[in-house]
């Protein structure tokens, strides 16, 4: 389990930042998968995010996750969800004490944010179609409609697909360039090619900047290169295959 100096020393709260390693899933999913949607059998999921939760000092039971798709939708999270989720968005927000708020990725972003004195947590998976389609900004406004304050925030983004893994297209870099020509910085040139590399973990970190979010840290951790820490769909599909487990990003608020 990671985590980031940003949210470590905050009272009340607990956050994880999971690898792949330490759990009880097999093949392909070896060994923390803690996503339902991949094809590994629910036992072991269900097992996994059970041991993650208990290395977070939290409840099994306390866990609260949506069905993610790549959006900009943000779940008030007012009670647990046992098993698969159903509610489809991809972030959630809570004041309410003795939850935690998870979050799944491989490649994307996770998001965790935290403001301690207004007693709001919250999580966003944030892939480059959910940043520019604006999840960071409305994660954090529906922080700020629970009592939250921007520059009170501190956010935390975890292990996700680094510049330098990512290799993208011109459908990629017009939307982004065309939403904020500033973050053309963000991509360089393959030479020889129309092909370009994205960081995406500054983005995010950007998108939290325009949310009003100064407190902010990036673990600066390659999931795509580093195979024996990180599930990767990218470096999964490189390889011909399809099925990769997806890592859990937790955040609890105490009671």
């Amino acid at each position: 389990m990671l985590q980031a100096a940003t949210l470590a020393d905050l009272d009340r709260i607990g956050h994880g930042f999971f690898t792949r390693s330490g759990g009880v899933s097999r093949g392909d999913f070896a060994s923390l998968n803690c996503g339902y949607s991949g094809g590994d059998d629910p036992v072991p999921v269900e097992r996994n995010r059970a041991l993650a939760l208990e290395r977070l000092g939290a409840a099994p039971a306390s866990l609260c996750t949506v069905r993610q798709v790549h959006g900009a939708a943000v779940i008030l999270a007012r009670a647990a969800e046992a098993g698969r989720p159903s509610r489809r968005a991809d972030a959630l927000v809570t004041d309410r004490p003795g939850l935690t708020l998870g979050v799944l990725s491989a490649d994307c972003a996770p998001v965790l944010l935290a403001d301690r004195a207004g007693g709001v947590i919250g999580a966003a998976h944030a892939g480059w179609r959910g940043a520019l389609a604006g999840v960071v900004e409305a994660t954090v406004q529906a922080m700020v409609s629970l009592g939250a304050r921007p520059e009170r925030i501190r956010a935390a983004v975890g292990p996700c697909i680094a510049r330098a893994s990512y290799e993208v297209g011109p459908d990629l870099h017009r939307p982004v360039v065309a939403e904020d020509p500033e973050s053309a910085v963000l991509f360089l040139p393959v030479p020889g090619s129309d092909r370009l590399l994205f960081d995406l973990e500054a983005y995010v970190l950007r998108r939290l900047a325009r949310a009003g979010v100064t407190n902010r840290h990036a673990l600066a951790e390659d999931t795509c290169a580093d195979e024996a820490r990180f599930f990767s769909a990218r470096r999964t599909r490189r390889r011909g295959g399809e099925r990769f487990g997806l890592m859990l990003s937790a955040i609890t608020l105490a009671d």
